[in-house]
Formats: C-alpha cells, sequence, structure tokens
C-alpha cells in the first residue's frame, strides 16, 4: 500500500496528513479553510487518492499559514507515499475545462522541486479565499514533494472555475505519474537510474 501518515507542528499550525496514493478518491478535510477543503476534495476525487487532512491554524491572522503548511505537509506525506518511484509512469498531464475557463497541469516526479505558475485570477477572492494563496499551496507541495510542475490557467472568467480547474488538473496529472507501469515493473524511470 503506498500510503503515509504525517504530522507537522510549528508554532503557527498543527496538520495531521494520511494520504493513500491508490485509493479511490475519498477525503475527510479539516483545513480550517472552507475554499481549501474544496479545492483539495477536487484532488482526492479526481486523482483518485485518499486524503485525511486536518489542520489548526493561525487563521484568527491569515489563512495563509495554514495554507502554506498545508501544501508542505502534503508534499512531505505525498514523497513517502510514491516512495522510490519504481514502476511508476512518472509523467503525468491534464487539461481540466469547467464552463469558461480551461487550466493544464503536468507533472514530472523528478525529484527536483520547482512550481511554473501562470494564473491571472478574475479577481483577488473567492469568497474569503485570497487567490494567491492557491500559488503558496503548491509551492510548498511541489518543495517538499521533490516534483516539477507547471499549472497553467489557459482562459477564464470566474475565479472559482479558474481555480476548480487548476485543482482538477494538478489531481488528474497527480493520478497519471503515480500510476503503475506494468512494463516497467521495478524499474526507476530515469536514465539515472533514481529520482
Amino acid at each position: 500500500m503506498r500510503q503515509a501518515n504525517l504530522t507537522r507542528q510549528t508554532a503557527e499550525t498543527r496538520i495531521s496528513v494520511r494520504i493513500e496514493l491508490d485509493g479511490t478518491g475519498q477525503a475527510k478535510l479539516d483545513t480550517g479553510v472552507p475554499f481549501l477543503d474544496h479545492m483539495l476534495d477536487q484532488v482526492s476525487r479526481h486523482g483518485f487518492i485518499d486524503l485525511d487532512i486536518h489542520c489548526e491554524g493561525d487563521i484568527h491572522i491569515d489563512d495563509h499559514h495554514s495554507v502554506e503548511d498545508i501544501g508542505i505537509a502534503l508534499g512531505q506525506a505525498f514523497s513517502q507515499a510514491v516512495g522510490d518511484k519504481k514502476g511508476v509512469r512518472r509523467y503525468g498531464h491534464a487539461y481540466v475545462p469547467l464552463d469558461e475557463s480551461l487550466s493544464r497541469a503536468v507533472i514530472d516526479l523528478s525529484g527536483r522541486p520547482g512550481l511554473f505558475y501562470s494564473v491571472d485570477f478574475a479577481r483577488e477572492r473567492v469568497g474569503g479565499f485570497d487567490v494567491d494563496l492557491a500559488r503558496e499551496f503548491f509551492q510548498g507541495f511541489v518543495n517538499h514533494a521533490g516534483v516539477t510542475l507547471h499549472i497553467d490557467n489557459l482562459r477564464g472568467d470566474n475565479a472559482h472555475h479558474q481555480c476548480e480547474t487548476v485543482f482538477k488538473a494538478f489531481g488528474r496529472a497527480l493520478r497519471m505519474a503515480v500510476e503503475r507501469d506494468e512494463r516497467a515493473a521495478g524499474v526507476v524511470p530515469s536514465t539515472k537510474g533514481i529520482l
């Protein structure tokens, strides 16, 4: 079973994460940031990754610490769950539309953290959620998962739709990248022999 349990505690947040890469898309989410719960549910459902994430953070100040630290903790848990990456496809990509919005996510389980993020949101907030925090989540994730991630919102007029297509595309790209490739069983998909 490719799964991990992780806790992370700082002066600003207390987070627990459970991830199951070969799941059914079930999520138990209580981050203290309702819109982030909605986005993580998209990752779980569209990635067929089971997630259980709980966060107690200093949201009385701002959502920033919680969102960023959840990205960090999820990245750490993902890295543990995927393990040595033997037999995985390594690369994943997805295009996801939602009405007028269209986003693309491309991921490489390279071992080299890199975020290339191009999302020009139509407005600064979705409800109470500051859309700048989406980037902070993904930056935390890639830094600690050791992946290269390209995210592009290709079009969109509704910030909720834009953000939702980004997270859905991310989930589907993750799903593809971690899928087992029967032809590469027991082999790390790299000429280096390690990722």
